[in-house]
């Protein structure tokens, strides 16, 4: 069973403080004003994509819904709020029966995305909206940025597997939700045992070099652990010379040795060297993995080397480079002035005008993808009003949250498939490496608020 069917709360009593202050006085003047029930929508989107990307990756959204689910202010939470003066007694007896009642939409987890796609809508009064802001773009943002750097990978590395290994190079937390974006993004397996627990990620993990230096010499090193953990172990076999490494590995474990690991040195020019040794002592399926900061470049550039797997911590954890996907959480709609607590009342589109790039798009929007004459997309479309015949059957965001309640967990494997099949179609030149801009346009279609 996959614990992500589940709906496990985070490691703490609530996720209702991953918020910030501003949240919460808002919410109070709001309350004092008679605007809280106001009916509202919010999206989340980004207005460009990290410099060089030609596609995102949506990820995360498994976690936002376990995080709205168990956003709640309990006791003690209340006290500190009250303690510290951050909220009077009014917003205090509100949050106090604080339940999000709303619906949340947004584009399944895995899917691809584009500048103005909006990848998350989120409906309902504005108190109970505006409130979710910094927890859910704290997981997209993370989350996606993780997955876009692991697609990248997966790509560069083919039908090579990838191990996630990165949990020693950020924070403790952090290291599970990589783990699980970086499943999402096509990796294979991952060294964290607490992702393998909570998401049922295949985990794996044999030894380092403190095993080796242990010991009185490597021949006692390898035999210790061929002895514990059978032949088809995977021996480390850089610590000291890697030629007399491969040469000892294979006389304690045998041909039928798994795999041997190379973490140090010109891992091209060592690759070909341990495989040709292999062949010659006669461990012809004895396979070859490589760790040692790799990113999607550096892997790439190992395509015509003879490695069976690759290894990657420091550079997935942190996004190769990007390690927020820049998403944000905008109010685009909200009910007009006349009947504001209406569910039905006609929503009235706003945004903010500003200079400098932060600019947005009012309105209720849908989103779908255009494909060309052979299948492939060829346009991200967003729109607000009715949505055009031609693409009624080509759109992207499902329902997640009716009524407060989640209607579309699924397994961690589904986001996984999901990831695939979208990349797959996308116009070729989305898996270059080379910087671009992204891989098709986003065009929008105006037609009313969408109410």
């Amino acid at each position: 069973m996959n614990t992500a069917d589940l709906g496990l709360p985070v490691d703490v009593p609530s996720t209702a403080l991953f918020t910030d202050q501003y949240e919460l006085t808002m919410l109070r003047a709001a309350l004092k004003a008679g605007t809280a029930g106001r009916r509202s929508v919010f999206e989340v989107f980004t207005r460009r994509l990290p410099d060089g990307r030609r596609y995102g990756v949506v990820a995360g959204t498994g976690r936002v819904l376990d995080a709205v689910e168990n956003f709640r202010f309990d006791a003690d939470v209340l006290r500190f709020l009250r303690e510290k003066d951050i909220v009077d007694g009014e917003t205090l007896d509100y949050l106090a029966q604080y339940r999000f009642s709303g619906d949340i939409w947004g584009y399944p987890e895995g899917e691809v995305y584009f500048p103005g796609s909006p990848i998350m809508r989120v409906e309902g009064t504005f108190g109970e909206c505006v409130l979710l802001e910094t927890v859910i773009l704290s997981i997209l943002n993370h989350d996606s940025a993780i997955a876009a750097a692991a697609s990248r990978m997966s790509s560069a590395a083919g039908d090579r597997p990838l191990i996630e290994m990165g949990a020693r190079r950020t924070h403790e937390l952090a290291a599970v939700a990589a783990a699980r974006s970086a499943y999402v993004g096509g990796f294979a397996t991952t060294s964290d045992l607490a992702a393998g627990f909570r998401y049922n990620i295949p985990t794996v993990g044999t030894s380092a070099h403190a095993f080796t230096l242990l010991h009185d010499d490597e021949r006692d090193a390898f035999r210790a652990q061929v002895d514990a953990l059978g032949r088809d172990t995977t021996l480390l076999v850089d610590t000291y010379d890697v030629a007399e490494a491969v040469r000892t590995a294979v006389e304690v474990a045998g041909p039928e040795l798994g795999a041997v690991r190379i973490d140090s040195g010109d891992l091209l020019l060592v690759a070909h060297r341990v495989r040709q040794q292999l062949d010659e002592l006669g461990a012809t399926d004895t396979k070859i993995v490589v760790t040692s900061d790799l990113d999607e470049y550096a892997i790439a550039s190992l395509a015509a080397a003879p490695v069976d797997a690759y290894g990657v911590g420091t550079q997935l954890v942190t996004g190769s480079g990007h390690p927020t996907a820049s998403m944000v959480y905008k109010l685009v709609a909200r009910a007009g002035s006349g009947r504001p607590d209406d569910a039905a009342a006609p929503l009235v589109p706003v945004a903010k005008k500003s200079s400098g790039g932060k600019t947005s798009v009012g309105g209720r929007k849908w989103a779908a993808r255009r494909l060309d004459a052979h299948g492939y997309a060829e346009a991200e479309v967003v729109g607000t009003g009715p949505v055009p015949a031609a693409l009624a059957d080509r759109q992207l965001l499902v329902e997640l949250v009716k009524g407060g309640e989640v209607v579309a967990r699924e397994p961690l494997d589904a986001a996984r498939d999901r990831h695939a099949a979208a990349r797959a179609n996308l116009p070729l030149s989305a898996t270059q490496l080379s910087r671009g801009e992204p891989v098709i346009p986003t065009e929008y279609l105006h037609g009313g608020s969408g109410s």
